[in-house]
């Protein structure tokens, strides 16, 4: 089995999220892929974001054909093309979002006009990105979203995505097939410094707990893990990997190699 990272810019606005990624994948397994080359960060909108992005959201689809994908990735973009591909192949997946934010904004409703503030809504068809939807917001289940745009709030009420405290994440999903979207930002500002940062967010050992409940009461189908923007990712990348292993599918197991 193999992890994909995707190495390749977004809508990457910090240098560092591409290099905490290269550094989790080896950690979560033994098999890992590196695909596409590093780029510089940049602050532009999201529709020339979307345009320098299609290499990369082209290989995150093609990642998924996986039977138990792993992707990690500098920016939670790629789910404007990797939860298309899951919604077509197995609709009844319950889409899990780990993330401090609801990225559920579109061009119309982001007042930044960044793109990774928009992929879950991308992915639920609530606008159109050129790279699929079909994913049914009442299988989406959000947490823990502490910051939420006013009209993005809104959105994702008027859609039906169900929004619960990280305590309550295994609860809601118990004895579903799971995907999980885990956006390292989660985590405080104080554990992990972050692109956009949000105070109020979880301790290490909270996220543990959380996804060692889900990985027990949940079949994982896949998962992909992003936004692990910390200057100095060396500190946590052990520790995070630990974290994320009782929610990898069955036969990944965390090692050294990279192939």
């Amino acid at each position: 089995m193999t992890i994909t990272v995707l190495r390749g810019r977004t809508s990457d606005r910090s240098p560092y999220g591409t290099a905490g990624a290269e550094l989790l994948g080896p950690l979560l397994g033994d098999d890992v892929r590196m695909v596409g080359e590093p780029s510089p960060p940049v602050v532009q909108n999201w529709a020339e974001d979307l345009r320098a992005a299609q290499p990369v959201l082209e290989a995150a689809a093609a990642a998924m054909a996986e039977p138990a994908p792993v992707l990690v990735a500098a920016q939670c973009s790629i789910a404007i093309a990797t939860l298309p591909v899951l919604a077509a192949r197995d609709p009844g997946a319950v889409v899990v979002w780990l993330d401090a934010h609801g990225d559920f904004n579109t061009p119309a409703t982001s007042a930044s006009g960044y793109l990774g503030g928009m992929p879950l809504a991308a992915a639920c068809g609530v606008w159109e990105s050129g790279h699929g939807a079909g994913v049914d917001p009442a299988r989406v289940v959000l947490s823990d979203a502490r910051d939420l745009d006013p009209e993005e709030r809104q959105a994702l009420d008027d859609a039906g995505v169900r929004r619960v405290a990280p305590r309550e994440v295994a609860a809601a999903v118990a004895g579903e097939r799971v995907f999980l979207h885990l956006d390292v930002d989660i985590l405080d500002p104080g554990v992990m410094a972050a692109a956009v940062p949000a105070p109020g967010g979880l301790r290490l050992d909270e996220l543990a707990e959380v996804l060692r409940d889900l990985g027990g009461a949940a079949e994982i189908v896949g998962l992909e893990v992003t936004a692990f923007d910390d200057p100095a990712p060396e500190r946590l990348a052990g520790p995070l990997a630990q974290a994320i292993a009782p929610v990898l599918p069955p036969g990944l197991a965390p090692g050294p190699r990279v192939m």
